[in-house]
């Protein structure tokens, strides 16, 4: 009996000293490295909001929530699986994929599979690409944002898409996780 309260007590200890203790993942966002027009900078992102994200909907750019403290969980990445080529969201148990390997194809999400297994690089400097056509780079819209409905100052949104890699579109393809 003792020996229960033992472990009960060890177990209350450990995650009120170390919250994330047993957590598996390390979440990061991926974020555009230039701000355009979003001092937040835009992170990937599913639209909706946090835990009500709509997973079936494309994938978008929207400010970045690390501004408040933390990471959204519907901007949360796990940094292992990137370093292997997945996009890997384990809070929804998703991946980021492509609809078509193709320029102005649109980015959404999947269940994980070993279809979608080191779909997307994020090369040296700093471009995601499709493994199997690296000439084409995830590509922030460079259309004007729209407003979204909340953050102060409002949050901005951008749309995603593989476009060619091109050193004329730099800003717009250029990303990094923190």
């Amino acid at each position: 009996m003792y020996e229960r309260y033992l472990s009960l007590f060890l177990i209350i200890f450990l995650f009120l000293q170390f919250p994330s203790y047993g957590q598996t993942e390390d979440l990061v966002e991926i974020y555009l490295l230039d701000n355009i027009d979003e001092d937040r900078n835009y992170c990937i992102d599913i639209p909706g909001y946090k835990t009500r994200a709509k997973i079936n909907r494309k994938l978008q750019a929207h400010t970045c929530y690390s501004y408040q403290g933390e990471i959204g969980i519907d901007q949360g990445f796990e940094r292992k699986s990137i370093k292997t080529g997945v996009f890997y969201m384990p809070a929804f148990k998703v991946c980021m994929v492509a609809n078509k390997v193709k320029a102005g194809s649109l980015l959404s999400l999947s269940e994980c599979n070993k279809t979608y297994n080191k779909l997307f690089n994020l090369s040296s400097d700093n471009k995601i690409k499709p493994k199997i056509d690296k000439s084409l780079c995830i590509t922030l819209s460079q259309n004007s944002s729209r407003k979204g409905k909340g953050g102060s100052p409002v949050h901005l949104i951008r749309e995603l898409y593989l476009d060619k890699c091109n050193k004329n579109l730099k800003k717009f393809q250029s990303w990094g996780f923190r």
